[in-house]
């Protein structure tokens, strides 16, 4: 077999060790999971929308937890403002200096709880962090980690106190995906998995732990502590960048791109043309892998 069959092996078993450490928590989802991992491996973002009670939220932890990623969390709120996220240079008077406060946006994974609940000017304190994967403080710019990734979550059943996203935001995500109510089986599930628990979910209490642990992933990288996390991601990277999504495949992506933006009756979006066919392409070479 070949090296980069082996090397295309290795990052199969990658995924199928974080799909086994979020199924401890979570039932079901296990097309949504493979879609994070898409996103993840094609360096995209995702949008979570579904009703309350489906493990959105939960979802995003444990995702991160089995990465063993830096996370972060911000409850998105009407009166959170720009800064809430960012951060902002505060004067420190022992000093007679300004000094950087980082806001929870400095992470690997960013979860952006409820985005749709804030106005649209916080809402887009994120397009550049997205799109850059850097910010701006009183015209300094600060780089994000080279692995920043944003998973956002919205609740669809509400009309009042909510701020749908513009289009410009919604191009920053490369899925937005429906989470459904879980079946009756699945319910089933859930009631005799947390059915005798008190307090939230957590998911270290319930076996979750980072893949980049494993003794099997730690002897490959020749690598220990958290760097093999980053390093594994690093190493599945180098794989996809490798690979190419077949010309058909790319065929397909420019006639529904075409499609779409002719659906928008003649608006000038070239960069959304742009990012839409750059993203879909990267996600098509992870689905190929």
């Amino acid at each position: 077999m070949s090296e980069t069959a082996l090397e295309v092996a290795d990052v199969a078993r990658l995924a199928d060790a974080i799909r086994g450490e979020i199924a401890k928590a979570i039932v079901g989802l296990d097309h949504t999971v493979d879609h994070l991992l898409v996103a993840l491996l094609a360096g995209g973002h995702v949008l979570l929308e579904g009703p309350p009670g489906t493990a959105k939220t939960f979802l995003a932890q444990c995702f991160s937890t089995a990465l063993g990623r830096d996370f972060g969390r911000i409850q998105f709120t009407p009166d959170l403002m720009p800064a809430d996220i960012l951060g902002s240079n505060l004067f420190n008077f022992q000093t007679s200096q300004f000094t950087l406060t980082r806001g929870p946006v400095f992470c690997e994974l960013l979860l952006a709880d409820e985005i749709n609940r804030t106005p649209p000017k916080t809402q887009a304190a994120l397009l550049e962090a997205m799109q850059e994967g850097r910010v701006t403080l009183d015209g300094e710019t600060h780089v994000l980690p080279e692995r920043f990734m944003v998973v956002a979550t919205q609740n669809p059943i509400e009309s009042q106190g909510v701020y749908p996203l513009p289009e410009a935001q919604l191009d920053r995500f490369l899925f937005k995906l429906l989470i459904p109510y879980p079946s009756l089986a699945e319910e089933t599930k859930i009631v005799a998995r947390f059915g005798e628990g008190s307090g939230p979910p957590r998911a270290a209490d319930l076996g979750v732990s980072a893949v980049a642990d494993r003794a099997t992933l730690r002897a490959a990288l020749g690598r220990r502590g958290r760097d093999a996390g980053a390093a594994a991601l690093e190493a599945v990277r180098e794989v996809m960048r490798r690979l190419r999504a077949p010309e058909r495949v790319e065929d397909m992506i420019t006639a529904r791109v075409a499609a779409s933006l002719d659906a928008l009756h003649g608006l000038d979006v070239p960069a959304y043309a742009a990012g839409a066919l750059t993203a879909l392409a990267r996600s098509a070479t992870e689905r190929t892998a």
